[in-house]
């Protein structure tokens, strides 16, 4: 059994993440993303994709990063 770093569920079936030099203990996806998942700068939601990023920030989507006022964004090339 081990304890998820994010909810505190003792669980037999844990989950462990690594990303860069931050590992965790997880029972579930959702907190393994909720704990490592980068926020959007706009709108606060967990980036699971590629989201979109400039030099100060990183978006779930090019709206999102309009509205924040960085205009040379595009979801698509």
């Amino acid at each position: 059994m081990a304890i998820c770093d994010t909810c505190g569920n003792d669980y037999d079936k844990p989950l462990t993440v690594t990303r860069g030099d931050v590992k965790g203990t997880f029972d579930s996806f959702e907190c393994a993303a909720h704990a490592l998942a980068p926020a959007c700068a706009h709108c606060g939601c967990r980036i699971l994709g590629h989201g979109v990023e400039t030099n100060a920030a990183i978006y779930c989507c090019a709206n999102c990063a309009r509205t924040a006022g960085e205009n040379a964004l595009a979801d698509r090339a």
